[in-house]
């Protein structure tokens, strides 16, 4: 399983319109990948939580991911559509 399937396995079940998942890699300039997760917009107030909290446990557990996997730190940014 590579980063990509990890985060959207985690993402779809959090959502309530999983088949509106959509999780893609780049690589930036600051050679940090960045995971991007793009979701329904329906979905970004669960997939947010209160105070940032969920948001903040999913970033937690990509980078911990990606330190196991011996992958450079990522970041990760979610966005709707």
């Amino acid at each position: 399983m590579n980063i990509v399937e990890y985060t959207e396995f985690l993402v779809k079940n959090l959502v309530k319109n999983p088949d509106m998942v959509k999780v893609d890699i780049f690589e930036s300039e600051d050679e940090a990948p960045i995971v991007q997760v793009i979701v329904h917009s329906d979905d970004m107030g669960p997939l947010i939580g209160k105070g940032g909290k969920v948001a903040s446990s999913l970033r937690t557990l990509i980078q911990a991911f990606a330190f196991l996997n011996k992958m450079p730190k990522v970041k990760v940014n979610i966005d709707s559509f």
